[in-house]
């Protein structure tokens, strides 16, 4: 059964200017069979593909640990460990930030587990309003190591409305001019003041170490007051352009902004197949007029079936169609296509993790856009096969609708951690 609360979590990331493979690595990942999410984010030394392997490696060892029975703090020491030393820079070839969510079956407690090394300070809000939390520090002790290593650990609860949100430097340090390393730029001699600090700035500032976390918060709070129910994807995305702009549309490094939100869900219907009878017809009409959230229909007869059962009719619909069949337009319903070719459009794209901006404008993309924005998808499925067709071909391909949409099924779940369930009526 589909719950009343939902963790949204996504990310946006941009290259540094020039590369056209990111040093910042994100993963996220559910265990099967146990309520667990982690949501992994590591920078890895410079860039290009160097960065990428190192990142992807801390990232992947961090994966792996938080579902082990070990203990997330000492997993983090485990990493460190494993990870080597610069031998020029004697600093850590990554750092990373790593947050193990453990919910119930209900929502009703989800536990954020959250280990924090060099990465900018992660940041929490409820509603609109900043928190400030305890976090417990283990120093290492590594050889070659230039610098004082600390790894930062905390334990803490979310509930509905709030938001953890955690960055790179490519967010903290935007700003400074491209090229040129942070601890490159000259502080400025202040004889008998202290140095002005970036935490004095305004939101829209830009220090001598670029936009600063503070401001970076600062900007958060002003999203938040204006838009209190932004979805991850569009705050991650409002962060990550901020940062862009400051860099001059030339980004100084890779930039990478994630965002954990428990919220309302946002629900769809997909409608696909006829129904068994016309008793049944009845039934997904009154499915259909009681459901909150968005409607598509996919298929000729089941359009003709809606409609009937809702009093309207189908119209034609002028949108760019591509290569598949045209939408249509049913009063009431979001979204009206054709049925096995879109969603087995629907099914390759979202089984390679396809991005919305590389997908041709037609009815599948329309679909893919929804469910992007969408936390939990109900189906229902009608199984009485086509009669509207003399095609063998056509009728074969109405005989795997059910594999099909069993295969989009763990896409979603797998690619998207989207929560889904299947009726057939």
């Amino acid at each position: 059964m589909m719950n009343d609360l939902c963790i949204d979590i996504d990310y946006q990331q941009l290259y540094k200017h020039g590369q056209r493979i990111g040093g910042d690595v994100f993963l996220l990942d559910r265990s099967d069979g146990s309520n667990i999410i982690t949501a992994t984010l590591s920078d890895g030394l410079g860039s290009g593909v160097k960065a990428n392997v190192l990142a992807s490696l801390t990232t992947h060892m961090a994966n792996k640990l938080s579902f082990s029975p070990i203990d997330l703090n000492h997993s983090a020491e485990i990493i460190m460990d494993t990870l080597p030393i610069d031998k020029e820079k004697g600093i850590s070839y990554s750092t990373f930030t790593m947050a193990k969510i453990v919910y119930a079956n209900d929502k009703s407690f989800i536990r954020v587990g959250l280990i924090e090394y060099d990465n900018p300070e992660s940041l929490r809000f409820s509603g609109t309003a900043p928190i400030e939390w305890e976090k417990r520090q283990t120093v290492l002790n590594r050889k070659n190591a230039v610098k004082r290593e600390v790894i930062f650990s905390s334990e803490f609860d979310m509930q509905e409305g709030d938001r953890l949100i955690f960055f790179s430097d490519g967010v903290a340090q935007a700003g400074v001019s491209l090229g040129e390393m942070p601890a490159a730029r000259p502080r400025p001699k202040v004889y008998g003041s202290k140095v002005p600090s970036i935490r004095t700035q305004a939101a829209s500032g830009v220090g001598i170490m670029g936009w600063g976390e503070q401001n970076v918060k600062s900007f958060i709070e002003e999203v938040l007051s204006k838009n209190p129910d932004i979805s991850s994807r569009q705050l991650s995305r409002e962060i990550v352009t901020q940062a862009y702009k400051f860099d001059k549309y030339k980004a100084n490094d890779d930039i990478t902004c994630v965002v954990v939100y428990v919220r309302k869900p946002r629900r769809t219907l997909i409608v696909t197949g006829a129904p068994r009878s016309r008793e049944s017809d009845r039934k997904l009409g009154d499915i259909i007029r009681s459901f909150e959230g968005n409607i598509i229909v996919c298929g000729g007869t089941t359009a003709k079936i809606v409609a009937r059962e809702l009093g309207t009719s189908v119209k034609s619909d002028r949108s760019p169609s591509g290569n598949l069949p045209p939408a249509s337009i049913i009063e009431g319903v979001d979204l009206v296509t054709e049925g096995m070719l879109t969603l087995s459009a629907v099914n390759e794209r979202l089984r390679n993790k396809m991005l919305l901006k590389n997908m041709p404008e037609d009815p599948a993309k329309r679909i893919i856009k929804i469910l992007r924005e969408t936390d939990q998808v109900e189906f229902v499925v009608g199984t009485k096969i086509n009669d509207d067709t003399d095609d063998p071909t056509t009728a074969a391909k109405i005989g795997v609708r059910f594999p099909l949409i069993d295969q989009i099924t763990q896409s979603m779940r797998h690619n998207y951690l989207q929560e889904v369930e299947v009726n057939y009526i």
